[in-house]
């Protein structure tokens, strides 16, 4: 009977489709004789469903005639071989993803046949039968709206009872293959965004919430993974365990963007059960404990991973209430989010405090009451919907506390370079949160909060949050008291002509009141500390003095500070009662120190390429300032910094002074322009410099035939003025007689050995050079006819940290300077090539000297005589490498 199959027919007609029915009906056990025929005949049959579906109706109208849905699950249930359960999970994938008619996909999921299919009990020990199974679920999730859905659930009473698809599709939710996980997050979204009532209801009700709370739980998991990935990775850094926690990182913020895309569907019970479980199982228990700056034993999460998670849960998960609640939370200390054991008593945490030494106009006027906090803490009720586990203990605190908040600042005025960092990313983030972009979508903005209080999956942080916290910038404030004048807001007029009327602090109170009161309700926690009702004015000035701090910071990297140049540009209000004249001050000494280091450097090791990496560094800083956001992305927090050791690099080498120079003027450039725009001025696109010089004023330049901005060729003629004969050996027993002549065009210097013509006196063949500055020309100590000469690269080898990152530790031994030992005939001519080489030298610093005065503070003065004698007797640690 089954040869009788492969008789010629035409492949793609209805009689064939009755010819495959027929013949699989007959079939009344599949096993290993018979698997090959029904394979190849539910293979063809969803072929045929497909091309029928698209060119005749005659072959679906058969299909449903012939109920053969209703066949298929007959032949699962009779066959013995694994390889039909395959099959028929891929011809039902295969017909409902290609099947267009609506009508057909009615009758697919009609007569309770998918659901039998879904509910059966096959082998998932088989990984394949599993990868096909989850693939049939999906494809099934895919045609699902509000017409469709109904005919895949089992109701009782009006009311959803039994939901196959998804209740067996979230018992593979945490499966340990990533492919099984994302295949289930996709068809739950899926089934969200149908926007069904009473699906909703039933996704959002017990027990099938818990699928959201389980979802926390699995993501608390990954986070304290992740944590100790870090952990090793800062005690054996490497390419392998860089790249494993890129994908520990890439794998959690996928997370996060889960529970967005779970959000924006709308539901409200599920976006409640979303930000209580985030708040009682990962960021209350574990986050927030863990920014204390002390280490403490048993600690799940470190700080800098805390902080970094704080950042992508606020920048990706976008709710309203959890980062209002978030921020409500910093105004509690540490203490509050400790365990018992943990817990200090009537004491203060060391380490976390923040000095508040700027101390601005209203500190003079606080009350003994606001100095003195309290803080009461209770447990919260075992009726709540989500314990806090016991992490979180009922414990009474008194006394002086650090408020996280103040805890944060800290971290910016005392902490290390990657805790500053973490630092202001958060308070970026929550400036990020509420949105702040142009005026005009402001003014957009805060019309439709006017007009519109609904929920409807808000993702702003309140403004006047962010003036509790001391990041909301004035005149954003200030927009806001117009347009409530405008509206006719009561209190809008009066506040918008007052500096600070008690009706704005009522305003601010009011608001962090009712969070505060949230957190006590429904989580257990209550704050009395007086700290909440002083004037936002206040905690305006902290965050301004943590800032200017910050730049008198000399121990903090460039880039770093950069990050907070970023945010004060979008704080300062523009106005001297805020930004004080004891900021001013303390900036200016910070800038005076900056511009006394860069006189310096304009006779330093690369004072040749200062004026161009001044511009560069001018324009990548005003870029980085004037931004939409900061530079770095919050993972960078959780990466060792991969900066080349200078205590790897042997000797006095330039690479060291290089990244000091470029460090320099990286903090010179960010504290210039903190001064202009701190004064209301705008920033000009290049620095006030003054241009180069025309015409070369040296003989020498004049008459280099090779000569360019890039140096003199080998093989170019060169007019041999001053030029001292001398002899080298670049191999060993190779002994070559040239000249030597030092040249400086500008702001741009070489050391040039040229081979004399015989037939054009006066004139050489350039053979090799060397730039001019950072030589370092030394007569040798034994033989007076000798001189030393450090030839370092002629371009600054620039690092990109963030490739660096992914590659590992920079090598070294590219770093190390070349090294000429010159050979006179006497020591008059060694003293000669000497003084030629100083004085070139000192007219290539004053040209960048010239040209940088416009930039530099006039009034200061520095004894640049030092450096012209340390040129004469500095001395190198390192032996001759050419000796003749």
């Amino acid at each position: 009977m089954w040869f009788s199959f492969w008789r010629s027919r035409d492949r793609f007609s209805l009689d064939e489709l009755r010819y495959l029915t027929d013949q699989l009906m007959k079939a009344q056990v599949v096993n290993e004789v018979n698997k090959d025929f029904v394979i190849e005949a539910l293979r063809s049959i969803a072929e045929l469903i497909t091309y029928g579906d698209q060119h005749d109706s005659a072959f679906f109208e058969y299909f449903m005639e012939k109920q053969v849905m209703g066949e298929f699950v007959r032949v699962l249930k009779i066959s013995r071989t694994i390889t039909i359960s395959l099959q028929l999970l891929q011809t039902i994938s295969i017909m409902i993803q290609n099947l267009k008619s609506e009508h057909a996909i009615y009758y697919m999921f009609s007569n309770e046949h998918i659901n039998y299919l879904i509910t059966y009990s096959f082998d998932f020990r088989n990984e394949e039968l599993l990868s096909y199974y989850i693939s049939f679920l999906r494809a099934i999730s895919g045609k699902l709206n509000r017409n469709t859905i109904s005919l895949l659930v089992k109701t009782q009473n009006d009311q959803i009872v039994a939901f196959p698809l998804y209740d067996e599709a979230i018992r593979f939710a945490f499966h340990e293959e990533s492919m099984v996980r994302t295949a289930i997050r996709a068809l739950t979204l899926n089934v969200y965004h149908v926007g069904d009532e009473c699906v909703n209801d039933y996704v959002s009700s017990d027990p099938h919430a818990d699928y959201f709370l389980n979802l926390v739980k699995f993501f608390r998991e990954q986070c304290i993974s992740l944590n100790t990935l870090v952990l090793d990775a800062s005690k054996n850094s490497g390419p392998v365990s860089t790249s494993t926690i890129f994908s520990a990182v890439d794998e959690i913020e996928d997370n996060l963007f889960y529970f967005s895309d779970v959000i924006s569907a709308g539901i409200p019970d599920v976006g409640r059960i979303l930000t209580d479980s985030i708040l009682k199982l990962l960021i209350f228990p574990l986050l927030l404990p863990s920014l204390r700056r002390e280490d403490v034993d048993g600690m799940k999460i470190g700080p800098m991973t805390s902080l970094y998670l704080l950042c992508s849960i606020l920048r990706i998960v976008k709710i309203k209430d959890l980062a209002n609640l978030v921020a409500a939370a910093l105004f509690f200390p540490i203490e509050a989010f400790m365990p018992r054991s943990e817990a200090k008593l009537n004491g203060h945490m060391p380490g976390t405090g923040f000095s508040h030494e700027n101390h601005s106009p209203d500190n003079d006027k606080l009350s003994p009451e606001v100095v003195s906090r309290s803080l009461r803490v209770t447990v919260p009720n075992s009726s709540s919907d989500i314990n806090l586990q016991d992490d979180v203990i009922q414990h009474n605190i008194n006394g002086s506390k650090t408020a996280l908040r103040e805890a944060l600042l800290s971290y910016v005025t005392s902490g290390d370079d990657v805790q500053v960092l973490a630092s202001l990313s958060v308070l970026a983030t929550f400036l990020q949160t509420k949105g702040c972009t142009s005026d005009s979508s402001i003014v957009l903005d805060y019309c439709l909060q006017l007009f519109s209080h609904q929920f409807l999956g808000a993702v702003e942080l309140d403004e006047t949050m962010l003036d509790a916290l001391g990041i909301l910038p004035q005149r954003k404030q200030h927009k806001k008291l117009l347009l409530q004048a405008l509206v006719g807001e009561g209190s809008g007029e009066e506040q918008l002509f007052s500096s600070e009327s008690s009706s704005m602090k009522d305003g601010v109170s009011n608001e962090l009141d009712c969070y505060l009161q949230k957190l006590k309700d429904q989580y257990g926690l209550s704050c009395s500390c007086p700290e909440v009702g002083v004037s936002p004015r206040v905690h305006r000035f902290q965050v301004l003095d943590a800032l200017v701090s910050l730049f008198c910071r000399s121990n903090i990297s460039a880039e770093t500070l950069w990050d907070g140049g970023w945010l004060l540009r979008q704080l300062l209000p523009y106005s001297e009662a805020e930004f004080n004249s004891h900021h001013l001050k303390l900036l200016k000494e910070s800038y005076k120190n900056c511009t006394s280091g860069l006189h310096v450097e304009a006779r330093g090791t690369w004072s040749d390429i200062l004026i161009t990496v001044l511009c560069d560094e001018w324009k990548n800083c005003k870029k980085a300032i004037e931004a939409s956001s900061p530079r770095k992305e919050p993972k960078c927090l959780l990466f060792p910094s991969q900066k080349c050791s200078s205590e790897a690099i042997p000797g006095e080498s330039s690479f060291v002074a290089g990244e000091r120079m470029c460090e320099l003027v990286k903090v010179f450039v960010l504290l210039h322009q903190v001064q202009i725009f701190s004064t209301g001025g705008a920033l000009p696109d290049q620095p006030p410099i003054h241009p180069p010089l025309d015409v070369p004023e040296k003989p020498q330049a004049k008459t280099a035939a090779g000569l360019d901005v890039f140096g003199l060729k080998p093989g170019a003629e060169l007019k041999l003025v001053d030029a001292v004969p001398c002899r080298i050996s670049f191999e060993r027993g190779k002994e070559r007689h040239l000249c030597l002549v030092a040249i400086s065009v500008g702001t741009s210097g070489w050391i040039v050995l040229a081979e004399e013509l015989p037939l054009k006196k006066h004139y050489g063949v350039v053979r090799v050079t060397a730039p001019l500055v950072g030589c370092n020309p030394r007569i040798d100590d034994k033989h007076s006819r000798w001189l030393h000469l450090r030839v370092r690269p002629s371009t600054f080898p620039f690092v990109d940290t963030s490739k660096h990152a992914a590659q590992g530790k920079l090598k070294t031994n590219a770093l190390v300077d070349g090294r000429w030992t010159l050979a006179f005939r006497d020591e008059d001519s060694c003293k000669s090539a000497m003084s030629m080489i100083v004085k070139e030298i000192n007219l290539l610093g004053n040209e960048v000297g010239r040209r940088l005065k416009p930039l530099l503070d006039l009034g200061m003065t520095v004894d640049l005589s030092n450096r012209n004698k340390s040129l004469q007797v500095s001395s190198s640690r390192t032996s001759p490498s050419n000796s003749l």
